[in-house]
């Protein structure tokens, strides 16, 4: 088995154990509006057990027990949306990432209460359970809706600034509590933008790659301390991505591989 087909089946397998203990799983708190559940661990721990069964060579990062960095690396958030799922609120996934040399490859998104799993490979696509995803194609950033993503570590005057920045500039903002959901919509189309201003590697390294995948745009999340520390992060489509990266501050990357005409925008980087 691939590592693409093993990791669309190893976020399904998690997302369903995730899901039995959903809004009653016992919760403890990691800092201000910061929680873990009983079930993250869980979930990591069969993640990190079936990857080290199929492929033992390569390393591991996860949310809840941390790990080393590789030529072959898997990024593991066993449940990203934990505040959504310990209320019991429907906005919740298992994302799992992978990278090869650093570049983001392999993503895995299942979201247990709509039973939806998002996939993508480097070079082959992003799928929405089977279906072919594409990125919206709105060029009229007064017609956008752009999820911002908050973290509490960065201060809330900056994300406040954020918002005020992308609502003068037209857009609707929108904030869901999963960064990985987040890059899941703008993959499938439904919103046009995402942007944070810190975001974790294993929040979004599956979710990069379904943008990417998707015809979509995002910075080079991975550059510098990424991997380590986390960076800020935007995600957009073509059509947006230099009008959303001067709103909120974060220049952008191309992938390679995207359909001819597209080009690199000022202050970006094409990926290789």
């Amino acid at each position: 088995m691939d590592r693409f087909q093993f990791a669309a089946e190893l976020a399904r397998e998690a997302g369903r154990l995730a899901h039995t203990a959903f809004g009653a799983s016992a919760t403890k708190s990691k800092g201000v509006h910061d929680v873990v559940t009983e079930m993250d661990g869980r979930v990591e721990r069969q993640v990190r057990a079936a990857i080290a069964k199929a492929f033992p060579s390569d390393a591991i990062i996860g949310e809840e027990e941390g790990g080393g960095d590789g030529e072959r690396l898997w990024l593991i958030d066993p449940i990203d949306g934990t505040a959504n799922y310990a209320r019991g609120i429907p906005h919740y996934c298992v994302s799992i990432g992978y990278l090869e040399g650093g570049v983001p490859t392999v993503g895995a998104i299942y979201d247990p209460s709509h039973d939806w799993l998002y996939v993508a490979e480097r070079g082959r696509g992003a799928f929405l359970d089977g279906a072919r995803m594409t990125v919206s194609p709105c060029a009229d950033l007064a017609a956008a809706t752009v999820e911002c993503g908050w973290s509490t570590r960065r201060p809330a005057a900056a994300y406040v600034a954020l918002v005020d920045r992308v609502l003068a500039a037209g857009g609707a903002v929108r904030r869901a509590g999963s960064g990985a959901l987040g890059l899941a919509d703008v993959a499938a189309g439904r919103t046009e933008g995402y942007a944070e201003l810190h975001i974790n590697a294993w929040d979004c390294a599956a979710g990069i790659v379904l943008v990417r995948e998707a015809g979509g745009f995002t910075n080079d999340f991975f550059a510098g301390e990424g991997l380590a520390r986390g960076n800020p992060l935007i995600a957009t489509n073509a059509a947006l991505c230099v009008k959303l990266a001067d709103v909120v501050g974060i220049p952008m990357s191309v992938p390679m591989g995207r359909p001819e005409g597209l080009t690199c925008p000022p202050g970006g980087q094409r990926t290789t």
